[in-house]
This record gives C-alpha cells, sequence and structure tokens, in this order.
C-alpha cells in the first residue's frame, strides 16, 4: 500500500525515445505495456502519478530548427508529438484497467482536457494518472523544463526522470568505464559540473523549489516501484 512508498504523489518525466524502445521511431507496443505495468502496481498501491512525456520518437524541434525550420514552428510540430505519445500511454493504462486523462497546453478539446492545475490535482486526488501533453504550451521549452514545472506547479514529493542509464554520473558511462556514479547530488553541482540531466532552466526551477529529483533506469522493469519505496536505484538531485 502506499504506505509502503517513500513518495506518495510523484511527476514521472518520459522521454520520447523511451517509448521507441528498441524500434528508434515511434511507439513500441512492449514498452507501452511494460510501462503501464509498472504504473498500474504503484497507482493499485494508492500512489498519486502524474506523467510528463517528450515527442522525440516523432520529432524533435531542435533536429528541426537545424535543418533551417523557424524555431518556434518546429517545436510547436514537437508539442504535437507529445499528444501522440499521450494519448498511448492514454489507451494502454485503460487496457491495463487504470483510469487517466489527458490534459494539454494546447487546447485540443477532441482528445483530451485543457491543463488546469486545480482539475489535475482533483485527478490525482480521485486515483487517475494525469499525463500531461504539449509541454508548457510555448515554443523553446523543453518538455524537461515541463516536467520541473508542472512538478512544482502539482505540488509532488518527487520528481522521476525515467533515462536509459542507472543514475548520474560524472562522464558518460558508454565512453568512459571509469565514469563515476553518484548516489546524491546537488542541483547546484549538477549545473557546476555541467551535467546533463536536464536543461538548465528545468535544474534551476527545481532547485529554487526545493523539488528533489530521481533519476533512474526505465529498462529496468520493477525500477520505478523500488525508487518510490527508497531503495538505491539511481541518482537522487536534491
Amino acid at each position: 500500500m502506499a504506505g509502503d512508498y517513500k513518495y506518495k504523489r510523484v511527476l514521472l518525466k518520459l522521454s520520447g525515445e523511451a517509448l521507441a524502445g528498441d524500434l528508434g521511431y515511434g511507439i513500441d507496443p512492449k514498452v507501452v505495456d511494460d510501462l503501464a505495468d509498472q504504473i498500474g502496481e504503484i497507482v493499485r498501491d494508492g500512489v498519486q502519478v502524474a506523467i510528463v512525456v517528450g515527442g522525440g520518437n516523432i520529432f524533435r524541434g531542435l533536429a528541426g530548427s537545424a535543418e533551417g525550420m523557424d524555431r518556434a514552428q518546429a517545436d510547436y510540430i514537437g508539442m504535437l508529438a507529445t499528444v501522440m505519445n499521450s494519448l498511448a500511454l492514454q489507451d494502454a493504462f485503460e487496457r491495463h484497467g487504470m483510469f487517466s486523462r489527458v490534459q494539454s497546453a494546447i487546447t485540443m478539446m477532441q482528445v483530451s482536457e485543457p491543463y488546469i492545475r486545480r482539475r489535475a490535482e482533483r485527478h490525482l486526488e480521485k486515483g487517475r494518472v494525469v499525463i500531461l501533453a504539449a509541454g508548457t504550451g510555448n515554443p523553446y521549452f523543453t518538455t524537461d523544463t515541463t516536467a520541473a514545472l508542472r512538478a512544482c506547479e502539482l505540488n509532488v514529493d518527487c520528481l522521476m526522470k525515467a533515462t536509459k542509464v542507472d543514475g548520474v554520473y560524472d562522464s558518460d558511462p558508454k565512453k568512459n568505464p571509469d565514469a563515476k556514479k553518484y548516489e546524491r547530488i546537488t542541483y547546484l553541482e549538477v549545473i557546476n559540473q555541467g551535467l546533463h540531466v536536464m536543461d538548465t532552466t528545468a535544474t534551476s526551477l527545481c532547485m529554487d523549489n526545493n523539488m528533489p529529483m530521481i533519476v533512474f533506469d526505465l529498462t529496468v522493469s520493477g525500477n520505478i516501484a523500488r525508487a518510490l519505496r527508497g531503495e538505491n536505484v539511481g541518482t537522487i538531485v536534491e
């Protein structure tokens, strides 16, 4: 039950790339189903879950901008990609017996609710998973920044950043076999050492609002619940 968990309300940040799995592009149904299993476990135990998902598995605004596309236009396309991912997650959650709501920062009444903070909090209190789509609704802001912003707005206990590595290292562990993993690190150290945990805007927002973050490996099944129980499965940034 929720008493077994250190954190009772959490925001999970998923990259779009995580949903692509081994496919490299689009949405891998196996990844989404495993995610639904993991989240279903903690939701049934009473943990309140909000999710911010990226869109990099479909379209990256920065990549479009690099190819000569107007940056704001490219970012809006990226926001729409996050809505696609959010609807795919919602479908998987409901097939696994969970109630969920998609709230979009860009109004799309036919497929989602508009993002309204108090309504989102009410859904969480009722045990619904809230999937937050379309970033902040503004170009030039990443979905990492969205996750930091929504975590603060929704007064969650912890921001969980799902990655493909098991925490924060002092250098890239794929390139440097001697890379040192941090069990705990401060936001200020992250900024000063130039560690690319999240972009600087997101990192500063978390630091200024005392929002703890767990960086963990999503590819290991069961890690979400283990991290929420306080087990050592990643790096705590605070």
